[in-house]
């Protein structure tokens, strides 16, 4: 089978058009048209069934489809990596970061790698969220989490140690906790849908209901509502070391818990070869969070 062929056809099921194939692969529409005959002449099957004004799979165009996607994809896959590794790190990198992250610890890098490597561009997604890679086009987000999802092609790059911290003029009001009971009678700082911290005790794995008339979508949010003295938040060592040694936030340490300790990963959205643009910039945060005391590697 040609690999033009099945770029026709999976180029036509995307666009809904056989002509909006061809023109998108720099063929006439006739030779999109020709292409896809010989595609279905060589299976012996119809995979699309066309109108003038319509085109759908068929039973036999639906089975084959992620066949021909996959074979497709790694034609271009290779291409890319061959053009990247003769080239070095170039092109548009799609990276998303959470948002304190891209805020503190990130941008330091940006100039050197875009110094380094001329024909590099970046295009920086700050959000705590984790989106759709494939979907998006992302070619590396960067998370801070415990990650649940086996199917998530990931690579750990340091530890993350957390702790409470509250405003010093918010404990002069409500006092300072000292255990989980005493935590639930005072106003949290959670993430949008965190109902719950997990803590680590000689018990085992506690999960503390969160108590909270405030949430924010990102940390960042909920870092700044604490600092204003709305109340007690967990944040990441790194995040806040800057605050704890000025004073403007104070540690909550409780008898009996500690934070569930989590880690920063590199999340990639396919098993195939990293390509060089990737593996620089999770070269240069790797050394960043190295240099950062707060962070455990």
């Amino acid at each position: 089978m040609n690999t033009d062929d099945l770029a026709v056809f999976v180029g036509s099921v995307a666009s809904g058009s056989i002509s909006e194939a061809g023109r998108r692969l720099g063929m006439m529409p006739m030779a999109a048209t020709r292409r896809l005959s010989a595609l279905e002449t060589a299976l012996g099957v119809r995979l699309l069934n066309r109108t003038t004004r319509s085109l759908s799979l068929t039973a036999e165009g639906e089975t084959f489809l992620p066949f021909a996607q996959a074979i497709v994809d790694n034609e271009q896959q290779g291409r890319a990596l061959v053009r990247s590794e003769t080239m070095g790190a170039a092109g548009l990198l799609r990276v998303s970061v959470p948002v304190a992250l891209g805020l503190k610890i990130v941008p330091p890098l940006i100039p050197a790698l875009l110094h380094e490597h001329p024909d590099l561009q970046i295009a920086l997604d700050m959000n705590d969220r984790l989106p759709d890679l494939t979907a998006s086009g992302t070619d590396l987000a960067i998370r801070i989490a415990r990650l649940k999802d086996s199917s998530l092609i990931a690579q750990k790059l340091a530890d993350n140690p957390r702790t409470l911290v509250a405003s010093p003029d918010y404990l002069s009001r409500r006092g300072t906790p000292h255990s989980l009971e005493e935590l639930s009678h005072h106003d949290c700082l959670p993430m949008a849908g965190a109902t719950h911290w997990t803590f680590n005790s000689q018990d085992g794995e506690t999960h503390f209901r969160v108590p909270s008339r405030f949430s924010s979508t990102s940390i960042a949010g909920c870092h700044s509502v604490c600092l204003a003295g709305a109340g007690i938040t967990l944040l990441s060592e790194w995040a806040v070391a800057d605050d704890l040694l000025s004073g403007r936030l104070r540690r909550v340490v409780l008898d009996e818990a500690k934070p569930e300790q989590i880690a920063i990963w590199a999340v990639y959205p396919t098993t195939r070869n990293v390509l060089p643009k990737v593996r620089v910039f999770v070269t240069a945060l790797r050394q960043a969070l190295q240099a950062t005391p707060s962070v455990n590697m």
